[in-house]
């Protein structure tokens, strides 16, 4: 029997479970890329990500999210349009309550960002968690339930806490580049069903014999 690989392009992967959406189908804004597979769960509100889950964000940056990562209930991504003036007395943003005061829009527009977040592939965020603007978190890191991740995280690299920090390597520097070398995640959809069990928990040596000629 012929094996057949799971469809990118449903918005609900899980009929059954409607708070499970594949985030490449729902997402209209061009400025939130997110790869094959990628899922959100939330009970209550799922389809409405691009607006519960990432918060501030007036552009221009970007948020890119790779194939394959798993987002718990709650995590959110602040982009750079929650910045604040920090170099006078006050961090308050006056020209947004209008009046007289918009006259001083300057004061708060082109404040210094930290560019585009990017979540690399394969990535699992816990519960809650929150990543700050312009952050880069490595391919096939893990995310603690309640992190602030302020900082880059390293290519499977586990971080916790807040702000949120290294606790360890999920795999040695040498297995670490083998990985990154064999990027099952950019395997054919044919090819990557057939060696589903290895992907998920084969060693490194299995999953080098499991690539594509």
């Amino acid at each position: 029997m012929q094996a057949v690989p799971a469809d990118p392009t449903v918005l609900h992967p899980m009929p059954e479970q409607p708070r499970v959406v594949l985030l490449k189908p729902l997402i209209t804004s061009p400025l939130i890329e997110a790869g094959e597979f990628s899922y959100y769960d939330d009970p209550d509100e799922p389809t409405a990500f691009e607006t519960r889950n990432v918060l501030y964000h007036y552009g221009p940056e970007r948020l890119v999210i790779g194939k394959f990562c798993a987002l718990g209930e709650g995590v959110r991504f602040i982009m750079n349009g929650a910045n604040h003036r920090m170099d006078g007395p006050s961090t308050f943003p006056f020209p947004i309550m209008g009046g007289s005061w918009a006259d001083h829009f300057d004061l708060i527009t082109g404040l210094p960002g930290r560019g585009d977040t990017v979540v690399g592939h394969d990535v699992w965020f816990g519960y809650g968690a929150m990543v700050m603007p312009g952050v880069r978190i490595g391919h096939g890191a893990v995310i603690a339930a309640g992190s602030v991740v302020v900082d880059d995280v390293p290519d499977y690299g586990v971080v916790g806490g807040n702000p949120a920090r290294l606790i360890r390597r999920r795999y040695d520097d040498g297995d670490i580049a083998r990985l990154l070398a064999l990027a099952w995640w950019d395997w054919p959809i044919e090819h990557l069903t057939g060696h589903i069990r290895t992907i998920m928990a084969g060693s490194v040596d299995e999953l080098e014999a499991a690539a594509p000629g």
